[in-house]
């Protein structure tokens, strides 16, 4: 097969020295930190939708990528050949995964038939591919929301046939994700929401939506699927209310559905962001609960109010995204997936490379920061010695459950008006930038 990207090489470590674009920086997949190697506390995975499907459209213009593999008429042959391209994309720079929609490595057919159909020829060689490359599957979705079909939703459509046909082709999905060892599969509901109340009955779709996710736990069981789920949440972009809102919207919903035990959260900068919060935040919400899977890695233009999908590179949210997972025992079936797109002006396919590149070395020197503010102990202790009044006494005994209002009001009036301490967030602040 002819090279798609025939002057770039593997992308190789170089060091901090380096001035080679075309080389890792920071990212050396064997180094060890804190016990594991970079590779392994990373688990970097590359997105088949915004890598080989993204065109640099937007609302005001036509695509501008220059992508050898979409010319062509949409056939399965192509999509073939796509799938060969995006292998050797993720060889050559050195992800250990990737993910996808079904509808992205594969045409829409007329049919549901021949949209399976479709997909099973391309699949065959993304397994081919596979095994070549040593490349895995991270996890598999499906695209329940470009199709017209899906306007009015797909598990929490008004039209029940829509239900059908959106279980059908999750059902597939599944078996695909299974089929090709994938690690985990995720539920996006784009379009699993309202635009208005007036004609939307939100508790018939909340209760159809936790059916459906039922009944994909029990065809995952059925077919002997190992992997995990997970839900991805996000505030709006399509829908004005998605119901999977943020983190802690997912995980009420997973607790009143009886889900809770089957499905972790896949988190996204950008989601947070849209939802008001920052991805600290949500995955501190997640690691709390034990529902932390996996993030999608990218960010957003705070001065933009959509979803814009951006290459990471603040060293700010790396570190933090880095010290959340570590103190919540690190990634085991998830991975940092990169759900992120080359800007509409970066039209070549370097800048494909350059783009993720650029997101490892930030997510490895997030990651070194990281392990150093949690050797150093100062922010740790900071936190431990402010909380201390709860470690012992009377703090202990609220928390244990063995006082209530009677003795706590006895409590108050005993020592009178509490002594507070300062947060110190300048010094904090302060703190963190000496390692960064």
């Amino acid at each position: 097969m002819p090279s798609a990207f025939p002057k770039i090489s593997t992308i190789q470590f170089e060091g901090p020295t380096s001035k080679n674009p075309l080389a890792f920086k920071h990212y050396n997949a064997g180094e060890r930190v804190e016990g594991k190697t970079m590779a392994e506390h990373l688990r970097f995975s590359v997105v088949y939708w915004h890598t080989m499907r993204g065109a640099g459209g937007d609302m005001f213009g036509w695509g501008t990528a220059q992508r050898a593999w979409e010319l062509g008429e949409g056939t399965v042959a192509q999509a073939q050949h796509r799938a060969r391209c995006f292998f050797e994309f993720v060889e050559k720079l050195g992800a250990p995964y990737y993910a996808f929609h079904d509808r992205d490595v594969a045409p829409h057919g007329k049919t549901l038939r021949e949209s399976n159909a479709s997909l099973d020829a391309v699949v065959k060689v993304m397994k081919q591919e596979q095994k070549r490359s040593g490349v895995k599957l991270l996890w598999g979705t499906a695209q329940l929301f470009v199709h017209p079909r899906y306007c009015h939703g797909a598990a929490t459509s008004c039209d029940a046939n829509v239900f059908a046909y959106a279980a059908a082709q999750v059902k597939k999905a599944i078996e695909v994700t299974h089929e090709l060892g994938g690690e985990g599969y995720t539920f996006w509901g784009g379009r699993e929401g309202y635009s208005t109340l007036w004609n939307t009955d939100m508790k018939r779709e909340l209760a159809h939506l936790a059916k459906f996710l039922h009944m994909a736990v029990a065809h995952k069981k059925a077919i002997g699927f190992k992997g995990q789920f997970y839900i991805e949440p996000k505030p709006k972009e399509p829908t004005k209310h998605q119901y999977d809102a943020d983190a802690a919207a997912c995980l009420n919903f997973l607790r009143e559905y009886d889900l809770i035990d089957h499905l972790k959260l896949n988190l996204e900068t950008n989601h947070a962001t849209l939802a008001g919060h920052t991805m600290q935040h949500e995955m501190e919400v997640a690691g709390a609960a034990g529902a932390l899977g996996s993030i999608d890695a990218n960010t957003g233009d705070l001065m933009l109010g959509w979803d814009t999908d951006q290459f990471p590179t603040d060293l700010y949210l790396t570190t933090q995204c880095m010290l959340s997972l570590l103190k919540y025992g690190g990634l085991k079936t998830g991975g940092v997936n990169f759900d992120a797109k080359v800007r509409r002006e970066s039209f070549e396919p370097v800048d494909l490379f350059h783009a993720h590149i650029g997101g490892m070395d930030a997510f490895a020197r997030g990651l070194k920061i990281a392990a150093a503010i949690r050797a150093d102990g100062r922010l740790a202790d900071f936190v431990k010695h402010r909380y201390r009044s709860w470690d012992s006494g009377l703090g202990k005994e609220i928390e244990l459950g063995k006082v209530g209002f009677k003795q706590l009001e006895a409590h108050a009036l005993k020592h009178g008006e509490p002594k507070l301490e300062s947060g110190r967030q300048e010094f904090l602040e302060n703190l963190i930038n000496d390692f960064i």
